[in-house]
C-alpha cells in the first residue's frame, strides 16, 4: 500500500513525528504490514518545523497520484494561500478512490479542498470555531477525537492523530494488527473516536483514581457480566452519581460507552484469532446473543461479525506476545 504525508512549509514536530512513527517503519519482523511510505512537500522550498530546525524531502505532490493513503499533516499558518496544485491533486486522489486523512489543522486543508463538504468532521478545539465559520457546509464536532467518514477521516490535535492513525490500521487490517503496532509504539492500543478530546473537570483525588483504575482492570475481565452502574459504583466504593462523575472526569467518556467499545473490541479479537461461535463470541462479551452482537457490529463496523472474521482472520500473522498487552485505554 502506498501512503503519503503531505506537509506544507511550517511544521510541528509533533504531527511529522506520529505519521512517521505509525507508516515509517519496517516492522515486518513482527509481523506487521509495512507501506510504500514517504512525506512530500506541497510547495517547493525547505520544511521548517516550529522550533527552528529545517528539513529537505523528495519529491512532491505528485506523489499523491498513486498513493492510496494521503495524509494531510497539520498546516501551520490558516490565512497562507494554499496552493492550488496541492488542492487539485487532493480532489483527483478522492476522485479516483483514495482515502484521505487529516488531523489538527489539515482538516481545514481538506475542507478547502472541497472533500469535507456535506460531511462530519472534527479539528483541534481550538480551531473549530474558525474552521467552522470558514466552511459553514461542514459539520464540525469539536467535542470528539476523530470522525470516520468512510474515505474522509479527521483527527483532532497533537496527540489524537495517533488516535486517528491507529483507528485506521485497525479499521482497515484489524484489532490484532493495531494492538501489535500500538504495544510496538508502547501506546495504549485504543481510544475510541466519542471520547472527549480534553477533560474540563478536575481529575479525582488519589484514591478515587486508584479505585477507578482497579474497576476498569476489573471490568475488561468481566465483560460477560451484567455491568450496571449500580454494579460498578459499588465496586469503586461510590455512590453511582459520583461513581458516573468520577468516571468521566478520568476516561472522557461514560460508563456504558466505555464498555461498549471495551466488548466490541474483545469480540474482534477473538473473531480473528480462534474459532468460537458467534453465540459463544456475544457471550464472552456480554452481549448475550449472536443477534445483540450483530446489531453492534453492523452499527458501529458496518459489517456483521462473520463477514468481519472472513476480512480479517488471516490478515494478521503477529505473534501471540504482541497483541494481548491492555486492551483499550482509560
Amino acid at each position: 500500500m502506498i501512503v503519503t504525508g503531505v506537509t506544507p512549509n511550517m511544521i510541528g514536530a509533533l504531527s511529522f513525528g506520529i505519521v512517521t512513527e505509525v507508516f515509517g517503519y519496517d516492522r515486518q519482523d513482527i509481523g506487521l504490514p509495512t507501506f510504500d511510505f514517504a512525506i512530500v512537500p506541497a510547495q517547493d522550498g525547505p520544511i521548517r518545523t516550529r522550533y527552528g530546525a529545517t528539513m529537505h524531502l523528495d519529491g512532491d505532490v505528485s506523489r499523491i497520484d498513486e498513493s492510496d493513503l494521503v495524509l494531510v499533516l497539520p498546516w501551520e499558518d490558516f490565512a497562507a494561500p494554499l496552493p492550488a496544485e496541492y488542492l487539485e491533486a487532493l480532489r483527483r486522489a478522492y476522485d479516483r478512490g483514495a482515502t484521505l486523512m487529516g488531523f489538527c489543522s489539515g482538516t481545514f486543508v481538506l475542507a478547502e479542498a472541497g472533500l469535507l463538504d456535506g460531511r462530519r468532521a472534527t479539528t483541534h478545539w481550538q480551531n473549530s470555531q474558525f474552521i467552522a465559520r470558514a466552511f459553514p457546509e461542514v459539520t464540525i464536532d469539536a467535542d470528539v477525537l476523530y470522525v470516520d467518514e468512510g474515505r474522509v477521516l479527521t483527527g483532532a490535535g497533537s496527540a489524537a492523530g495517533l488516535d486517528l492513525c491507529l483507528h485506521w490500521v485497525r479499521r482497515e487490517y484489524g484489532a490484532r494488527v493495531a494492538n501489535a503496532l500500538a504495544r510496538s509504539v508502547v501506546i495504549p492500543p485504543h481510544r475510541d473516536g466519542g471520547q472527549a478530546q480534553y477533560i474540563v473537570s478536575p481529575l479525582p483525588e488519589t484514591g478515587d483514581s486508584d479505585r477507578l483504575v482497579e474497576v476498569l482492570a476489573w471490568m475488561r475481565e468481566n465483560l460477560h457480566q451484567a455491568l450496571t452502574v449500580e454494579v460498578l459504583a459499588a465496586k469503586a466504593l461510590m455512590s453511582p452519581r459520583s461513581f458516573a462523575r468520577h468516571f468521566r472526569a478520568t476516561t472522557g467518556t461514560t460508563p456504558r460507552a466505555w464498555l461498549l467499545a471495551q466488548r466490541l473490541h474483545r469480540a474482534e479479537e477473538l473473531l480473528e484469532g480462534g474459532d468460537l461461535p458467534v453465540e459463544e463470541v456475544a457471550r464472552r462479551v456480554g452481549f448475550g446473543t449472536a443477534a445483540a452482537l450483530r446489531d453492534q457490529f453492523v452499527r458501529r463496523r458496518g459489517v456483521p461479525p462473520r463477514d468481519y472474521r472472513r476480512a480479517f482472520r488471516n490478515a494478521s500473522e503477529c505473534p501471540a506476545d504482541l497483541v494481548g498487552a491492555g486492551e483499550g485505554a482509560a
